[in-house]
């Protein structure tokens, strides 16, 4: 038996990991009708993601929930790579100076809370089976699912049901049902085969953290969660099991053991996981009226912990642009500009990732000197990791800029201390909570006009520092457009991608 329920939204996300909830939360604070699928029909409290970057931090700092994520972790200042060379995050310019190590669950659990607050409608057990699209819509075709097996999968209760919605976001992971229902490609290949997963308690736990070590028989990662659990990350050279084939801890304890020395007394394992890793990139984020996003767009190996992270900023950088276009603040052309922002973000996530985990698996004698000289080289000229560390937290990535653009045109915006206003915000990330364009002026001006044709799109706040530059942000936190003469009167109208601010 089938129903249709039209519309269901303006928006459906398929997919309720990371990516997807924190797209459901944004278009559900922007006031779009949102409907989360999700083919789980309970919440997992297992995990494969630890790893939280700086940029992503200022993301949750500016939807006000950066903090309660801090409380879930370790913030750590620093990486290492291979052998003993590390990479240093504790200079990087954020409030956020590491990467914070939690559990996946738990940055799902924050992401859920703040996207079911602001009214986002998710359903779970929700399996999506079909998709067609037209000028006006998408139509998905579902199968209600009610029962968890405990891989994760659910028993069908045999009800199905077609919802509707003017847009939909393929969030869906790896195996993306939305990417295979559209026929779009995912060229690729499988990098690391049989990759060993474990959350366990050590006995001894090792004196740095993350610990990393490639070696021999293979390579080994230890990171604490904080909360006395541990995720051990083990690979043994030239293995080729089964992705599905089950964990044996001795097998981890050797690995560990030849990585450093030591199994660090690992015991009670509470999860263990195989899984192979593959790099692979659609060529297109975008088919009409429909979008993908994270996995199910981009996949590389763990090595840089950026998987995650490249997710969660596809969808700070698709939702504020949905939310436009819906809102009639922007015509159709400024969702391609997701596509020209991200794919190259995506293809350079998988080739540094790459480039990392090569580095460290390779075990030619040349390629044993170079590590050893990178880690002397890292340590006495900290300088030499700067451009890594920048791309790995992602506050290194920049947008296109149209041609005669200031050079700050497309960068991350850096959190800029504002001058205090009663009940008003400090910082520049406070005031981005808004969801607006945030227009930034010069200590000592005042603004003369609107930026963009509807003042209330904007919010103007005025920076504390002594530089006369004036900055145009977006709602994703990029600058749209800098001067350094002081303007304070009507900001020119550039464009993001081909889209005139104007019209957005």
């Amino acid at each position: 038996m089938t129903s249709r329920t039209d519309p269901t939204a303006d928006v459906l996300v398929i997919g309720a990991g990371p990516t997807g909830l924190l797209l459901a939360g944004d278009l559900a604070a922007a006031g779009v009708r949102v409907v989360l699928l999700e083919r789980r029909a309970r919440e997992s409290n297992l995990t494969r993601a630890f790893a939280v970057h700086a940029r992503t931090l200022e993301l949750l700092d500016a939807r006000s929930i950066a903090e309660q994520l801090l409380a879930t972790g370790v913030l750590v200042s620093s990486a290492r790579l291979f052998g003993k060379a590390r990479l240093d995050l504790s200079a990087l310019p954020s409030r956020f100076p590491g990467v914070l190590v939690t559990p996946q669950y738990e940055t799902e659990r924050v992401l859920e809370e703040r996207a079911v607050k602001l009214g986002a409608e998710i359903r779970r057990g929700t399996e999506v089976v079909g998709l067609r699209q037209d000028a006006d819509g998408v139509e998905v075709d579902v199968r209600t699912r009610t029962t968890d097996a405990p891989s994760g999968d659910a028993s069908d209760s045999g009800g199905t049901a077609t919802l509707r919605a003017r847009y939909v976001v393929g969030a869906d992971g790896v195996h993306s049902t939305v990417r295979q229902t559209l026929g779009i490609p995912f060229p690729g290949k499988s990098v690391l085969r049989s990759v060993m997963l474990a959350d366990v308690r050590l006995a001894a736990p090792p004196r740095e953290m993350p610990a990393f070590n490639s070696v021999a028989e293979g390579i080994c990662m230890v990171l604490p969660f904080g909360d006395g659990w541990y995720r051990i990350i083990a690979w043994e050279r030239d293995s080729d099991v089964a992705a599905d084939a089950p964990v044996e801890l001795e097998d981890l304890r050797a690995i560990t053991r030849a990585a450093f020395g030591s199994d660090f007394g690992a015991h009670d394992a509470r999860w263990t996981s195989r899984f192979h890793s593959d790099e692979r990139q659609v060529p297109r984020y975008r088919d009409g009226r429909v979008f993908l996003a994270g996995d199910a767009a981009h996949v590389h190996s763990p090595a840089g912990g950026m998987g995650m992270n490249a997710g969660m900023q596809d969808a700070a950088n698709l939702g504020w642009k949905l939310a436009a276009v819906l809102a009639g603040r922007a015509d159709d052309a400024l969702l391609d500009t997701y596509q020209d922002e991200r794919h190259p973000v995506g293809a350079m996530v998988v080739r540094l990732s790459g480039a990392i985990l090569r580095g460290a698996v390779t075990d030619s004698t040349l390629v044993r000197g170079l590590r050893r000289g990178a880690a002397v080289a890292f340590r006495y000229v900290p300088r030499l990791t700067r451009r890594p560390a920048l791309l790995v937290s992602g506050l290194g990535i920049r947008y296109p800029a149209p041609p005669g653009a200031h050079p700050l045109t497309g960068s991350r915006a850096p959190d800029l201390p504002l001058v205090e206003v009663p009940d008003g915000p400090t910082r520049l990330y406070e005031a981005l909570r808004a969801g607006r364009y945030v227009r930034v002026l010069p200590r000592g001006t005042a603004p003369q006009g609107p930026v963009a044709e509807r003042e209330t799109d904007v919010v103007t706040v005025t920076r504390a520092d002594a530089r006369q530059q004036s900055l145009l942000v977006r709602p994703d936190g990029y600058v749209a457009w800098a001067s350094d003469d002081g303007t304070t009167g009507p900001v020119p109208m550039p464009t993001v991608g081909a889209v005139p601010l104007s019209r957005v």
